[in-house]
């Protein structure tokens, strides 16, 4: 079997061993240039496909038609996207003989859309997951391939999640290959009004809201912390990015009845006060991505 696919970041670097290892033949991978304003914090889909003399292709709009003159030519029996970021025409869809399948986040139909790990953890989901799935022209619709669930412990960060997510889509790919692979797709409903969707997030919806109660300002938090951009709040000018913090449960309330929302300094240790009165500690803040003291902070509190 031939398959074209379309793959980036760590779920398309696993995804891609596991077809090679089930035997597929992979005519043609097409993925991105990285961005040099963005934080590569993953592993290089070129880079392995240059260690496999696979053949790579970085168009900008994967809508081209030399792309799809390209894909023509070659007569996949499958196409597959693995963490590719654009949408695919459906016109290129429509080339690959025993169907085209993408490899989703979630556990679908919820979490539809972009960046569905960060939004899982953002809403306090305690599970999520990789999802297998036909490929249509509505962004994350076909019909279900297959799913596998992971947890979300109450102080995970969305990259910790991640790392859970592609253990469970390089299981998902692997447990039902062979099935695809013998003409015998499995097709489970993706009912997706009882799902939701949810668009991309910018550096800039990393902002606190210090009114807000604790929980969903942790939440907040573990969806954006570090390698992710972080949440942040700004005091005279200066922008501080929370590196890492835990809800706290241990301080007394009277130590920060009188305090106003926002960062302060508690018996030495930096804590964020909430809309409801409870606090996060914060174990490492940063300003200008060097970390902050504590009494650093309190004279600029001052």
């Amino acid at each position: 079997m031939k398959a074209v696919v379309f793959a980036y970041h760590n779920v398309g670097v696993r995804c891609l061993k596991v077809l090679l290892a089930r035997g597929v033949e992979i005519a043609l991978v097409v993925t991105h240039e990285d961005n040099p304003q963005e934080t590569i914090w993953f592993e290089s889909v070129s880079a392995l496909c240059q260690e496999h003399g696979i053949p790579t292709v970085t168009p900008a709009d994967p809508a081209s038609p030399e792309l799809l003159a390209q894909v023509t030519a070659l007569q996949p029996d499958f196409i597959f996207s693995f963490y590719y970021r654009h949408m695919l025409p459906v016109a290129l869809l429509a080339l690959a003989g025993h169907g085209a399948y993408n490899m989703h986040g979630s556990l679908l139909p919820k979490y539809r859309g972009r960046v569905p790990i960060n939004w899982a953890v953002l809403h306090g989901e305690s599970e999520t997951g990789a999802t297998l799935h036909e490929m249509a022209a509505k962004p994350d619709a076909g019909a279900i391939v297959a799913q596998t669930a992971v947890p979300i412990l109450p102080d995970d960060t969305a990259y910790e999640v991640f790392g859970k997510v592609v253990v469970a889509a390089e299981q998902t790919l692997w447990n039902v290959l062979p099935a695809m692979l013998a003409g015998k797709t499995p097709k489970l409903p993706n009912d997706i009004s009882q799902g939701s969707y949810f668009g991309g997030r910018k550096p800039e919806d990393g902002r606190i809201d210090w009114s807000k109660p604790a929980q969903q300002v942790y939440n907040l938090h573990r969806a954006v912390a570090p390698p992710y951009p972080g949440a942040w709040t700004v005091i005279k000018d200066t922008t501080f990015v929370i590196g890492n913090a835990r809800l706290s449960a241990n301080l007394p309330e009277k130590a920060v009845a009188d305090l106003p929302t926002g960062l302060a300094v508690v018996d030495n240790r930096i804590v964020g006060v909430c809309g409801d009165g409870r606090t996060l500690l914060i174990n490492e803040l940063l300003a200008n991505g060097q970390s902050v003291s504590p009494a650093a902070l309190q004279n600029i509190l001052l």
